[in-house]
Order: C-alpha cells, then sequence, then structure tokens
C-alpha cells in the first residue's frame, strides 16, 4: 500500500513538472518576442503644444480632447488625428500610414473629392495623423480624433476583431485529442464491464472491489494520454523560433513557426521592408555634375553626419547632400567655404527654395533648387560643358524630355539653377527678387531603392512556389516600378489601388485576385480585406 501510494505521488509529481515547464517555455519565449517589439508601439508624443485660453502650453498627449488647437513644429510627433489649420511650408512623415518615402507637404485649404467617393488617406494634404512626423516647418492644427478614433486606432481595433484561426498542427492535435479521449473512454469501461462480467452481480456489493477496478480504468486512461506531447511540440517549436532569430526574424507567437512552412503567399509592405526607406539620387542629367550637386547641397537644410556616416535632415534634402558627400563635397565644407547670407525658404506654392551664398572668390551666388517646370520657367540660361549658353526651345524639350523619362521610372526629380551676382549682395532676398533670369544646371533622380538583398529573396520564394504581393499606401507608379525591379508583377496591368478596390463587390475581388500583384494607395480597412 504504501510503494502504491509512492507511486502514484512520484505520478503527480512527474505529470505537474511537465505541465509547468511547458508554460514555463511558453510565456519565456513569447515574452522575448513582446519586449523586442516594445519599441513599436510608441507612437504617440509624451508632451504636446496646446493652445488653452490664448497661450500656448505644453500638456500630455494623452489629455487632448477633439477641438483643443495644438502647435506642431520640426521634430514634434503629431499626437493625435488633426485638420490642418495654419501650415508653414510643413512637411510630415507619414510613412507608417501611406507608405511613402517622401513626406507629405501639408496644407490649410478644403481638397476636391475623387469621383463618388472619399479622398484617399495618402492624399488628404490638409489633414495628419497620430504617429506621424513634422519634418519640416511649423503649423497648427485643430484635433478631430483621439484614441481608438484615430486611424492608428481604427488599425489597432481592426487588429483586436481579427479572429486567429488554428494551424495545421494544432488541427492535428485537436483531432488526435478527440481520437484519445474515445480511445480512452472506450478502454475504462471494457475494464469496467469486464470485470463486472467475471464477478456477475455481486461485483456492486464489494466496494473495494468497485474502487480498484475504477482506478485501475483511469491508470490506463492517464497512461494511454501523452501528457510529454505538449511540452515537446513546445520545444520544438521553441528551438525553430531561436534559429529563425539568428536569421534576425522575430517571431511573436510559436504558432507561426510552423506556419511558415505553409505559406503560400507573403503579403509585404514596400517602403522599410522591400525598399530602404532612404532616398537615394540614383540619376543626374546635367553637362557639369560637380556644379548641379555643390548647388543642390548648398540650396539644402540637411547636414552631412561625419560621424554616422549619413545626412540628417528632411529625406529629400538629405538625399541631395549625400549625393554630394558620395561625389566629394562635404556639405560641412561646402558650407565654411560658402557661408549663406541670405534665402527664400521653400513654399509649396512656388515649388522652390532659393540661397545666396557668398563664394571663396567673393561673389554672391544664388542657389535654387525646385520642381522641374517652375525652375525651368524662370530661367533663360543653361549650363553646358561650353559655358553657360542661351535656354533655347530645342534646350528645354530636351530638358522636359529627360524629366519625362526619370518620372516614368518613378523617380522623384528635382531642378538646380543659379545666379551669381558679383561682388554686388542682392538688395532683397525674396522670391520676386531672386528668382528670374536663372540659369539652368540640371536635374537629380532619387528613389527609395530596394534592399539589396530582396531581389534574390523573392526569387527564391518564388522557386519554393509562394507568391509575393505587394500592399502599399504609396503611389501606384512608384509601386509598380520597384515591383517590377523586384520581379513581383510585368507590367501596371498586374496593379490595382484602393479606389479600385472599393468599387469591387467581394465576389469579383475574389474572382480577379490571383492576377494582382500590388495594391497601392491602399488604406489599413484594404489591407484586411485583401488578407482575408
Amino acid at each position: 500500500g504504501i510503494a502504491q501510494g509512492e507511486a502514484d505521488f512520484a505520478d503527480v509529481i512527474i505529470i505537474c513538472f511537465v505541465v509547468v515547464v511547458n508554460a514555463v517555455l511558453g510565456v519565456v519565449q513569447e515574452s522575448k518576442a513582446e519586449e523586442a517589439l516594445a519599441a513599436l508601439q510608441e507612437m504617440s508624443a509624451a508632451q504636446s503644444k496646446a493652445v488653452r485660453d490664448g497661450r500656448v502650453v505644453a500638456v500630455a498627449s494623452s489629455e487632448l480632447v477633439v477641438g483643443d488647437v495644438v502647435v506642431l513644429e520640426a521634430g514634434d510627433s503629431v499626437p493625435a488625428d488633426c485638420r490642418i489649420l495654419e501650415s508653414a511650408s510643413m512637411k510630415i512623415e507619414e510613412a507608417a500610414l501611406t507608405g511613402e518615402s517622401v513626406p507629405a507637404n501639408k496644407v490649410a485649404g478644403t481638397l476636391d473629392a475623387t469621383e463618388g467617393g472619399d479622398v484617399p488617406l495618402g492624399d488628404r494634404k490638409n489633414m495628419c495623423y497620430m504617429g506621424s512626423t513634422v519634418v519640416y516647418g511649423r503649423g497648427r492644427a485643430v484635433v478631430v480624433a483621439t484614441g481608438m478614433g484615430t486611424e492608428m486606432g481604427k488599425i489597432a481595433d481592426a487588429l483586436s476583431r481579427a479572429t486567429d484561426e488554428e494551424t495545421p498542427l494544432q488541427k492535428k492535435l485537436d483531432e488526435l485529442s478527440k481520437v484519445l479521449s474515445i480511445i480512452c473512454i472506450v478502454i475504462c469501461a471494457l475494464v469496467f464491464g469486464v470485470t463486472w462480467l467475471k464477478h456477475g452481480m455481486g461485483f456492486f456489493d464489494d466496494m473495494p472491489l468497485v474502487l480498484n477496478t475504477f482506478m485501475v480504468a483511469v491508470s490506463l486512461a492517464v497512461a494511454a494520454i501523452p501528457e510529454g506531447l505538449a511540452a515537446v511540440v513546445t520545444i520544438v517549436l521553441s528551438i525553430g523560433v531561436t534559429k529563425m532569430s539568428q536569421h534576425n526574424a522575430i517571431i511573436r507567437k510559436l504558432s507561426a513557426v510552423e506556419t511558415l512552412g505553409c505559406t503560400q503567399v507573403i503579403c509585404s509592405d514596400k517602403t522599410g521592408t522591400l525598399t530602404q526607406n532612404r532616398m537615394t539620387v540614383v540619376r543626374h542629367f546635367t553637362e557639369d555634375q560637380d556644379r548641379l550637386v555643390r548647388c543642390m547641397a548648398l540650396c539644402s537644410d540637411a547636414k552631412w553626419d561625419e560621424r554616422r556616416d549619413e545626412a540628417v535632415g528632411e529625406p529629400t534634402e538629405a538625399a541631395l547632400v549625400a549625393d554630394a558627400a558620395r561625389l566629394g563635397f562635404a556639405s560641412g565644407d561646402l558650407d565654411a567655404a560658402n557661408p549663406r547670407v541670405g534665402e527664400a525658404p521653400f513654399d509649396s506654392g512656388r515649388k522652390m527654395m532659393s540661397v545666396v551664398n557668398l563664394a571663396p572668390d567673393g561673389n554672391y551666388v544664388q542657389h535654387t533648387k525646385g520642381g522641374p517646370d517652375v525652375v525651368l520657367a524662370r530661367c533663360t540660361m543653361v549650363r553646358t560643358a561650353e559655358g553657360d549658353v542661351p535656354l533655347t526651345d530645342e534646350r528645354r524639350a530636351r530638358i522636359m524630355e529627360a524629366n519625362k523619362a526619370m518620372a516614368d521610372d518613378a523617380l522623384r526629380v528635382m531642378a538646380a539653377a543659379r545666379v551669381n551676382y558679383g561682388k554686388e549682395e542682392p538688395r532683397s532676398f525674396s522670391p520676386e527678387a531672386l528668382e528670374h533670369d536663372m540659369t539652368f544646371l540640371g536635374l537629380c533622380g532619387m528613389i527609395d531603392p530596394v534592399r539589396p538583398e530582396v531581389g534574390r529573396a523573392v526569387a527564391e520564394a518564388h522557386a519554393a512556389g509562394m507568391n509575393v504581393v505587394m500592399i502599399t499606401g504609396d503611389h501606384i507608379d512608384t509601386a509598380v516600378a520597384i515591383a517590377r525591379e523586384l520581379g513581383i508583377v510585368a507590367d501596371r496591368s498586374q496593379a490595382i489601388t484602393g479606389a479600385e478596390l472599393d468599387r469591387m463587390s467581394d465576389e469579383e475581388f475574389s474572382r480577379n485576385i490571383s492576377n494582382y500583384g500590388v495594391y497601392a494607395r491602399v488604406q489599413p480597412e484594404h489591407k484586411t480585406r485583401i488578407v482575408d
């Protein structure tokens, strides 16, 4: 009796130990992933500048309510969804919501809705959203939504309501559990029934025999159940998570290790996932490259950080400064040799920025950058290998043809021009006084380039029978250009926008879903519809 009691006690200890180990392994592994992802959840600014009683005061972002007017400046995180009231050349980086690498220019005016529908989120230039960052300029905005009412909140709500489907392994384990349960019940019934038949009608009169028979039946049932199976599955999946982490892949849930092996379609964002999330100059159109890149760098507020070996500032300007540094013209050296004496800041209305620098030879030189059409319209001369020559209609047409070729390749194009005032400083630094009769220097085409390893990864996915789909909030032309480079799609016919998706019924979309490899200008609700 004592020996039997000790054996039963040992079984209890072993079973409890296996259950505890199983639980600890699961909790520890998932907590590691939670810690690694915790940094991604700091989307809202802790403090905001709000107008209260006519004064600008610092308030906790969590205390903002609809109707509050907030002040936004370069470097601020937008604390809530807001309608812009004032904008002084304000640019906001909204890549987390729209997928665009280039900050969006913000205005205070009204917008025209697309035919029969709403303005896509990426085109709402008079709105700013929680989680985005002001990178240039300043402005004021009125809060129109907070917390779960914001676009970020809607995403969180959609994720919280998403139903988790069982993985194939979980389904198999459920089936095994049902089969084992039935087998155990049958074994218990057989043991009980056989003993009953053996002892006849007097079986139930012998209570010690009944209890002993019951214990034997239960023991057989317990022995038939593989208590260690859960622990073995958890350990195997944990090993998979560890191996994946060694390849820079963070897996939040253990079950994802198994579902990755059954993957048929990979849905990927563009900005920062397929691309580097860093604008880079990839093409020039000029006959004097050195003068072009020096002009672009001098007419930028971004600076080259030698310690970090990268440009710091607004992404477009950072790309221009990095381009100059790559060709041997570090912005620090340029600024020291050509101090800025005046400027006409960028304005979204005229789409240009001009600065006046004192050159090493003592001449005052103006450097201007902006949209190709507006800059070219204010130029009368063009820089060539032979020097400055008149800007004829033929040369203008050639420049605009080069601009169109860059734009067709989804490049963001900037033009540069200069004016040499000689030894006399300009009397005024207003745009009207500076931006006319300029000498055109050339064009710079830039794009957020693909990551070097992505092309090979996409090819390997295709070879393994997996289809790769790009889902982005960026413009369709940019998305298609990147997708074609990576081999995701062949042409524009395999791409669709969020607005086009809205006009399709679920049945029509299901029939045609295999035809699309790129989803552009999509909003969060579109993403859940595509995946579901």
